[in-house]
């Protein structure tokens, strides 16, 4: 594991912090990829990610901060220490606002992100693997177990390397997106998002280290039920220009 890439004149650059960076420009690509794509300024990418990333750390770290109560920590304060679902409310909030004051639909602006979100949400996991953070699963004598006795929360244990899995399978979701993304309307597009996301997580949790909270499920369990709740009522409420597929006249290409 490496906690920190490479110093610049005394700034460490972490593998965290790098992660976040990375996930910040290729989600601002394929944005941008997308509004021209639907006949919209590409430009737009830029506000709509800026307000995407501000609102997701601002909403990720207060949820986080809630959750730690009266147990906080230095490390907690600090650059680590975030949680996804607070991240994707905080993040989702700043920009449906951003999209308002363009007059771009909330519903076509959850479709374009759906794809960009997946694959920012598996380079994020990527950078907590190399950052060894405390998101690794449950003690494992498989093969491919790891330990992270160097990391930001170290165990010399072999425990399943679980941001690793998470990465693999936000990449398979993102490819599936990106891939349907011609073919299906953007609220569907948001909704296979919310539900293949929503199971992946839901599912990873059982090796994870999170405490159970309700009905032998844990918080990250319970929040994966709800964000795959709000995909399938989404669905519901668009039936009407829902499951079809998009018309190919109906989408311009570049």
């Amino acid at each position: 594991m490496k906690p920190t890439l490479f110093e610049v004149g005394g700034l460490e650059v972490t593998s965290y912090g790098a992660s976040k960076a990375l996930a910040a420009l290729v989600v601002w690509y394929l944005v941008a990829r997308e509004l021209k794509r639907h006949g919209r300024d590409p430009g737009l990418a830029y506000s709509l990610t800026l307000a995407g990333f501000l609102g997701g750390f601002l909403g990720a770290k207060l949820y986080y901060l809630a959750e730690q109560g009266g147990e906080l920590s230095a490390h907690d304060l600090g650059g680590m220490g975030f949680t996804w679902f607070g991240g994707l409310v905080g993040g989702a909030v700043a920009v449906l606002l951003v999209a308002r004051r363009q007059s771009i639909p909330g519903s076509l602006i959850a479709g374009i992100a759906a794809a960009p979100l997946a694959v920012a949400y598996g380079i994020g996991r990527l950078g907590c693997l190399l950052a060894g953070d405390g998101t690794y699963g449950i003690s494992s004598d498989l093969p491919w177990a790891m330990s992270f006795p160097d990391g930001t929360v170290p165990t010399t244990d072999q425990v399943h390397p679980t941001p690793l899995y998470e990465a693999i399978g936000a990449f398979v979701v993102a490819a599936v997106l990106w891939r349907l993304r011609t073919r299906l309307a953007p609220t569907i597009l948001f909704t296979v998002f919310a539900v293949l996301m929503g199971a992946s997580r839901f599912l990873v949790e059982f090796i994870r280290l999170n405490e159970e909270v309700l009905l032998s499920l844990s918080q990250p369990q319970l929040w994966s039920l709800v964000l795959m709740g709000v995909g399938l009522l989404v669905a519901i409420r668009s039936q009407g220009v829902g499951w079809t597929l998009v018309r190919p006249q109906s989408v311009p290409r570049h």
